[in-house]
């Protein structure tokens, strides 16, 4: 009942996770109307929202949607807004949170150089290629290799996870500052329209 009519093969899955169907306009329109119409109180909502973008600024790819809902919950935020609020790292945005994280992370260091992002997201395909290879060694005579993993942790991970932490706390409570009074101006906004409603449909009764 609630199923595609055309199910989407495995190209338009990969896909998708790059460039949403109906375009990345429509995308953080949708998760703007979901955050808005959550039932929940718009303090625990902007904790939730600010848990989200905080964690968008880390490396723990695969993780952002468990840790985003692990702070909400310690902040008693609402869990679902801050998976919603993940959405804040996208393609658009990755660009400048891969550089703006590294670059401080490997000044306060005192590391030299810069990072470009595709060189970045690069070091992490090699990384998993190389934790890939050495899951098949143990199967084979092949030897392991660390080499990656040794100079991904020291250029790319620690810089990235110690400047995200830092730039994500700043942004997460610039989030929950900013998204707090506009939620109240919604949510009051959407109470007078209700009212207004109920007061026509009493005189239309009424006549």
């Amino acid at each position: 009942m609630f199923r595609r009519r055309a199910p989407r093969n495995i190209r338009q899955k990969l896909v998708n996770i790059f460039y949403p169907g109906g375009g990345w306009a429509r995308s953080a329109s949708y998760v703007l109307h979901r955050l808005r119409r959550l039932p929940d109180s718009p303090e625990r909502i902007a904790k939730g929202i600010a848990a989200g973008v905080a964690v968008s600024f880390t490396p723990l790819f695969g993780l952002h949607f468990i840790a985003a809902a692990s702070i909400a919950w310690m902040l008693r935020g609402n869990i679902f807004a801050s998976l919603l609020a993940t959405f804040f790292g996208n393609p658009f945005t990755f660009p400048m949170i891969v550089v703006g994280a590294i670059e401080l992370g490997s000044f306060l260091l005192g590391s030299e150089g810069s990072v470009r992002p595709g060189e970045a997201m690069r070091a992490f395909t090699g990384l998993w290629s190389e934790v890939g290879q050495n899951a098949l060694a143990i199967f084979t005579a092949e030897p392991f290799h660390w080499e990656k993993m040794s100079k991904f942790g020291d250029d790319i991970f620690l810089p990235y996870l110690l400047g995200g932490s830092i730039l994500g706390g700043i942004f997460g409570i610039a989030a929950y500052f900013l998204s707090l009074p506009v939620i109240r101006a919604y949510r009051k906004r959407r109470l007078r329209k209700l009212q207004q409603r109920f007061e026509l449909a009493r005189k239309q009764l009424d006549e």
